[in-house]
């Protein structure tokens, strides 16, 4: 599909003559004008978000564009000489009144094509919270949507950011905070990221060194050397937020890491780490190797907080709809499928392997069910410990956003709600759950309490400010 094709046909100014990789000058000239207003954008810190990019809009504006292209005999300066005569609002209305465009644009929404690129590749980084990507390749997920996937195990999150920037993965397993940071060029280039579902809600926890059993008051903690995946992560960002709610400043008091998620037990271990806010099964394998004890789950924080999703470059959503289309469908039904506990154990067994996790099944099994050892001489049952929810809230987005504005990773203004409802599509998440059979939220924002406080989405300024130890 060329870029030209999803212009405006009711447009004067727009020409469907052209696609990608024109070398005219109209369209080199246009380009350049882009590239250097998205420079601007980013130098600013300061994102005004293009109009979102959903599989929906993608397919109404390539159904318009076809059907008016047709009329004109595909001569474009007809086209545009008639649109600049009548005007592009009434020759919609004439269009609309001899062709049920609606009904055109649902049935061509019904019957999509086979995937354009059926061989896809898709990164993930081996922790519980990839369950629904990783678990849908060796139970057929992929293949009930006639895909064929390479899920690709990646060490960590910069390098599965940079693989996905340079087009190396079609799609990845991404922490929810990732695709804000990437559209919105904070911490790498600028490149605009669309995240059609969450992976999994709660499924991470705070593990100490053994050797701290006797400090469980976060006061204690000056001075502790901490772990957290990426900067740009929601462990990141939990962990912050709960030391900073006990009087600990954690960029003056604590020292915070970026450590792998695989190289979590082993930094424990030597003594690097005093602890950390990790994804499992790395929690639980501290405590099946007794070396650490899982002093907090992150549910206890804020439950039902984000913390994985699907995630992929608008580009590829935009000139690949039916593969996107797809692979969309196959993650959403492993994610609603990996919600059922009478499933868990058999997806323990399922991403236990080398390939997937490299993991004992017991520990995956304490993950995933719940009832786990919690290194302190206890045994829990806490079914929800990981839960598995593909529904994108706008409002879990805004909540990110104002954590990375109060603790300086993003300046100046921010359209939260523009950001938020560009990069998760809520929307089109909550239309496949019902053509799944599955029952999607009636809202896309609702407000949440964090350790006593609500927020409000309504007012995330004010939110990101409101707090003792902030940057904002």
């Amino acid at each position: 599909m060329s870029n030209k094709s999803l212009d405006d046909p009711f447009s004067p100014d727009s020409d469907l003559r052209h696609g990608m990789g024109c070398s005219c000058n109209q369209c080199t000239s246009k380009a350049q004008a882009q590239v250097s207003t998205e420079a601007s954008a980013s130098q600013a810190n300061i994102e005004s978000p293009a109009e979102p990019v959903t599989t929906e809009d993608i397919i109404d504006r390539a159904v318009e564009s076809a059907l008016v292209r047709g009329l004109f005999g595909h001569d474009d300066l007809s086209r545009r000489h008639f649109m600049k005569l009548v005007g592009g609002g009434l020759a919609a209305s004439i269009l609309g009144s001899v062709l049920p465009l609606d009904a055109v644009k649902a049935a061509v929404k019904e019957k999509l094509g086979p995937p354009e690129k059926k061989k896809l590749k898709v990164g993930f980084v081996p922790i519980t919270c990839a369950t629904p990507i990783i678990m849908a390749h060796p139970m057929g997920f992929y293949q009930k949507y006639g895909l064929d996937v390479d899920v690709i195990k990646t060490a960590g999150w910069a390098v599965s950011r940079d693989k996905s920037i340079n087009k190396e993965y079609d799609a990845a397993h991404m922490l929810t905070p990732m695709p804000l940071a990437m559209s919105m060029g904070a911490g790498s280039t600028a490149m605009p990221f669309i995240m059609p579902a969450v992976e999994n809600i709660n499924g991470q926890a705070i593990t100490l060194h053994n050797k701290h059993k006797d400090k469980r008051d976060p006061k204690q903690w000056k001075g502790f050397k901490f772990g957290v995946p990426f900067e740009y992560s929601m462990h990141n960002f939990l962990l912050r937020y709960y030391v900073a709610e006990h009087g600990i400043d954690p960029d003056q008091d604590i020292q915070i890491r970026v450590v792998p998620p695989p190289e979590m037990v082993a930094n424990l271990r030597a003594g690097n780490l005093d602890g950390y806010l990790s994804p499992d099964p790395f929690n639980q394998r501290a405590v099946w190797e007794k070396i650490g004890f899982i002093h907090m789950l992150t549910k206890d924080i804020w439950d039902g907080h984000p913390c994985c999703a699907f995630a992929t470059s608008a580009e590829f959503a935009r000139t690949m709809p039916n593969a996107y289309g797809a692979l969309f469908k196959s993650i959403v039904d492993a994610t609603h499928f990996s919600s059922n506990q009478d499933n868990r154990k058999d997806i323990a067994k399922a991403i236990a392997p080398k390939n997937y996790l490299n993991q004992p099944v017991p520990v995956l099994e304490q993950v995933l069910t719940g009832r786990y050892a919690d290194g302190l001489g206890n045994v829990q049952n806490v079914p929800d410990r990981i839960d598995f929810d593909p529904f994108p809230w706008h409002s879990m987005a805004v909540w990110i956003l104002t954590q990375m504005k109060r603790w300086g990773y993003i300046k100046g203004d921010v359209d939260y709600k523009g950001i938020a409802e560009e990069v998760y599509l809520a929307a089109d998440c909550g239309k496949l759950m019902q053509e799944l059979g599955y029952e999607p939220p009636k809202s896309t924002y609702a407000k949440y309490t964090i350790m006593g406080k609500e927020f409000d989405y309504t007012q995330p300024d004010a939110y990101a400010k409101s707090f003792a130890i902030t940057r904002a």
